[in-house]
């Protein structure tokens, strides 16, 4: 069993979080997941989504794997000191680290991409990439993993990266069956990227 900790803030993208983290509940035998927050209580978004979170300091697991998500939130927690400080202790300590759309930026703007290939979402990519120039950004890709860090596109390309990593961490045959189950057209291959426009 490995726990999966979604970071979350205000104004995350509603499917940037639940279409991964639907992926992993779909395996509850092998993943366990809880919602975090810099200081606990409960997070809203632009859709009206109210999500009751835990203080990162009060987590009752351990985290394997991290998942930080994107949305217009991700431009006000980009330039707090104390998030970006919580976001790499738990990456330095995970397993394991995932992010969708522009939660890239946070993870590029908190070091933890230096030296990495990575991706984000095309519709904010010249904003994600002035986080650093020291991220080797990928644009054409549905996702990209790099060691550690799978990093994946626009809003969707959660779950295509999420049953990537299914299929990498236990098997494709696994990652196939939740995408029938929940009757989603998994894009298998992480280079063919539909929506990249040179």
């Amino acid at each position: 069993m490995q726990t999966l900790t979604a970071l979350v803030f205000n104004n995350f993208e509603t499917l940037d979080l639940f279409g991964p983290t639907e992926m992993f509940g779909c395996l509850p035998k092998h993943f366990r997941i809880q919602y975090a927050s810099i200081t606990g209580g409960i997070i809203h978004n632009h859709h009206g989504v109210a999500l009751q979170t835990i203080a990162v300091a009060e987590l009752a697991h351990q985290t394997d794997i991290l998942l930080i998500v994107g949305g217009m939130g991700t431009r006000q927690v980009v330039d707090d000191s104390q998030f970006l400080q919580t976001l790499t202790d738990l990456a330095n300590t995970a397993k394991w680290v995932l992010s969708v759309c522009t939660g890239s930026a946070l993870l590029a703007k908190a070091g933890i991409l230096d030296g990495r290939q990575a991706t984000s979402n095309k519709l904010s990519w010249q904003w994600v990439i002035q986080q650093s120039d020291k991220v080797e950004w990928i644009q054409q890709a549905r996702w990209v993993v790099d060691g550690k860090c799978y990093t994946s596109s626009g809003v969707s390309a959660g779950m295509d990266m999420a049953l990537g990593f299914i299929a990498d961490r236990l098997s494709i045959d696994t990652a196939r069956q939740v995408a029938i189950y929940t009757e989603y057209r998994w894009q298998e291959d992480s280079l063919l990227d539909d929506f990249y426009q040179r």
